[in-house]
């Protein structure tokens, strides 16, 4: 690969992390002032329509944009003009007839799907989101399309579109609906996810007139293979991947049925006593999804080093990198995870201020999703290892173990009186720490230099510990001094933000002191010679 190639590609990298980035931090502007407009009834009704949506999503986009764009690639990099156009002729039909399948099934099943989930009030919520199944097929053959020819661009400007619709659209309309409607919430529920699919709708619009706008005219003379063959290859790529990545959408669904069904049937609660207790659980699963999400980045800046070094068959310098990628998430999966656990409630009452009942309620949900947040973050990076490694079927069938377990626990506990909601964060931990398990084993098993786990982990976690320590000690000092004379919001905003400074002090002090973070492990990553420099590590 030439120097000028592999800068376009790490400048592409880099478009794609920082949309990431970008959106996950709207989606953080969303999501708060969401879950106060929802409460905990409107919040089950929201998540469900959403599981649904984005299982279907997966179904149709996982994989087969990702053929699309290795496809589109190989006949980019050797002047195939007409085959390129061929091959957009051709996926544009199948994500065409895709997307319309899926929207029909969510828009006129939506009562049948709702009722599968234990949550017929659900079904308008549904039924809001069908558009947007649609539009993202659309948008999922444009992406692969323009992401084949190197151009990262267009997928990032329309991925912060989508999220900026979410916040002026959605909650604009929900807050709008909670007034006009006297407290309905599953309309309030269905306005507030109209906004997704005025967000795909708006991206839709963007990338067709980007791509009028910078379309290839000329002439080629290569003669491409028929519309059957390119159809073929693209689901001969495309559909194992979708396996692979359905798994969790389908163990999600699953478990949301299972929650609803066990509250109703094992507790003889109504459909809205059961979705009040369900939505604390989902309030308090923002946060972790949150966290992990910032993971991506990482791997997406990581992956790639060690994939070419595994092909030029380099492992010393693959391990490097991959362990370099473990310490990393290490130092920022373990003291985000034990300091959401610490600081539970105090968080959950900062986070929602209008349903401070609901924040009390999921406080100790959060304590045990906290802990959850490190596993999950390990799972989505030693996937990624596993798929450097060529073993991309492993984390199939390490998911479904752990879906299985989420699954079988969850029945069981949270059919049991003295256990109820409390069992659904209890069970995903366990679903996270099986899986974290054996990709851990696999990773180790199939790597030619074997990862010192013991190594890598046990500096993070002593800090990680010591700074919950601080963290949950300053936080209680402050919220008692100030609990008179000051509003109790207030107070224990302040005490969670100082809370969270001392944590972060004794954290950094100790990350140097420590030498947990070494000069070798920012140079792993783009532009890391740069930070290997304003920071000064040695």
């Amino acid at each position: 690969m030439s120097s000028k190639k592999k800068q376009s590609f790490l400048g592409g990298t880099a478009v794609l992390a920082s949309a990431v980035v970008i959106v996950k931090l709207i989606g953080a502007v969303y999501k708060v002032p969401l879950n106060n407009i929802l409460g905990e009834v409107g919040k089950t009704y929201f998540d469900t329509a959403y599981l649904i949506y984005n299982f279907l999503n997966i179904l149709a986009t996982a994989g087969l944009p990702l053929a699309i764009s290795k496809l589109t690639s190989q006949a980019h990099t050797q002047g195939r003009e007409n085959e390129k156009r061929k091959i957009f002729r051709t996926a544009i039909w199948l994500f065409f007839f895709l997307g319309l399948a899926g929207s029909g099934l969510m828009f006129f099943g939506a009562a049948r799907l709702a009722a599968f989930e234990s949550n017929p009030m659900a079904a308008q919520a549904i039924r809001a989101l069908a558009p947007a199944v649609f539009c993202v097929c659309l948008l999922a053959c444009m992406r692969g399309y323009t992401q084949g020819q190197g151009n990262m661009t267009p997928t990032a400007v329309s991925q912060v579109l989508e999220a900026l619709c979410k916040v002026g659209i959605g909650l604009p309309l929900a807050w709008y609906l909670l007034k006009r409607t006297g407290g309905d919430m599953a309309n309030v529920a269905a306005g507030a996810i109209f906004g997704v699919s005025a967000g795909t709708i708006l991206s839709v619009c963007f990338l067709v007139l980007y791509m009028l706008s910078h379309r290839n005219r000329s002439r080629s003379l290569d003669v491409p293979p028929g519309g059957g063959t390119i159809l073929r290859q693209v689901l001969a790529i495309g559909i194992p991947i979708t396996l692979g990545n359905s798994a969790l959408g389908i163990i999600n669904l699953i478990d949301t049925k299972i929650v609803m069904g066990r509250l109703q049937s094992a507790l003889l609660l109504s459909e809205v006593e059961a979705a009040a207790l369900n939505g604390q659980y989902r309030m308090a699963m923002d946060m972790p999804n949150m966290v992990s999400s910032f993971v991506y980045p990482v791997t997406m800046s990581l992956i790639p080093f060690a994939a070419a070094a595994m092909a030029q068959r380099d492992h010393a310098k693959a391990d490097r990198i991959i362990s370099s990628a473990f310490r990393l998430i290490a130092v920022l999966a373990i003291p985000a995870g034990i300091g959401l656990s610490v600081l539970s409630t105090p968080i959950m009452v900062l986070m929602l201020p209008r349903r401070r009942e609901a924040a009390l309620a999921a406080g100790p949900h959060l304590q045990i999703l906290g802990l959850a947040t490190i596993f999950i973050c390990l799972m989505i990076l030693t996937n990624a290892i596993l798929q450097t490694y060529g073993r991309e079927k492993l984390p199939i069938f390490t998911v479904v173990a752990g879906g299985v377990t989420k699954i079988v626990m969850n029945y069981i506990l949270v059919g049991n009186p003295d256990v109820n909601i409390h069992g659904a964060p209890i069970s995903t931990l366990c679903c996270y720490l099986v899986v974290v398990g054996l990709n851990l084993f696999f990773v180790w098993k199939y790597s030619p230099q074997k990862p010192r786990y013991l190594q890598i982990f046990a500096k993070p976690v002593i800090a990680s510990i010591l700074m919950g320590g601080a963290a949950w000690a300053v936080c209680g000092f402050v919220s008692r001094a100030l609990s008179k004379g000051h509003s109790a919001y207030g107070a224990n905003a302040a005490a969670v933000f100082c809370g969270i400074l001392a944590g972060v002090l004794v954290y950094g002090v100790l990350v140097i002191a420590l030498r947990i973070l070494r000069a070798e492990d920012l140079r792993s990553i783009p532009h890391g010679q740069k930070i290997t420099k304003i920071l000064r590590l040695k």
